[in-house]
């Protein structure tokens, strides 16, 4: 099965780009949303985040307090490894058990924000980042999620640099508000489709 991973910085258009492959049938694993699903579901992580964050981590329902630990991580770099350090292997147990289901598609994508910085790359036989300048990607997130620019520009901060991570990906998907997004999505699904016929 070949694994093709989807990565940009925070108001990147990921999400979007990952939407167009959904419509092209191609199976899109949200590793954002399945990290969720697992800090409520995987005992084993439930566990590490008690332990190390303390029992106010969850709510008495067994929801996740997060504003409890957004407070805590996005202002402390070392919590915030800890943090991704127990959540990243829960992913890809989550990630490896999905790729078997999907037997019928062509191929899959798996959408993570923190792709390089997570080492889930090494997971994917491709990688595309999506890519646009700083101000656009600050624009749209102040927008969509009503934060402050000072707190989107926080959150920017804690990821790979934009520049660094296109030195990394095999193919550059430009979502600019110039080029249409997509052709470029359409051209690398027709590559994709060629590398899985003559495998």
């Amino acid at each position: 099965m070949l694994k093709i991973g989807i990565t940009g910085n925070i108001g990147s258009g990921k999400s979007t780009v990952c939407q167009i492959f959904e419509l092209l049938g191609i199976p899109v694993f949200n590793s954002d949303e399945q990290a969720k699903l697992a800090m409520v579901t995987d005992i084993q992580l439930i566990d590490q985040i008690k332990g190390t964050f303390g029992r106010e981590a969850y709510f008495e329902d067994k929801t996740l307090n997060r504003k409890f630990i957004a407070d805590i991580v996005f202002k402390n770099d070392i919590e915030l490894q800890k943090l991704n350090s127990f959540v990243h292997p829960a992913v890809f147990r989550l990630f490896n058990s999905w790729v078997k289901l999907q037997e019928s598609a062509p191929y899959v994508i798996k959408e993570a924000a923190l792709m390089f910085e997570s080492g889930s790359n090494k997971l994917c036989d491709k990688t595309i980042l999506v890519k646009a300048p700083l101000q656009i990607r600050l624009r749209r997130v102040v927008k969509r999620d009503k934060l402050s620019q000072v707190d989107v520009e926080v959150r920017n901060s804690k990821q790979m640099d934009e520049e660094v991570k296109a030195t990394l990906a095999d193919y550059i998907i430009e979502n600019d508000n110039k080029q249409l997004l997509i052709p470029q999505v359409l051209a690398l699904h027709q590559s994709f489709l060629k590398i899985v016929k003559n495998s």
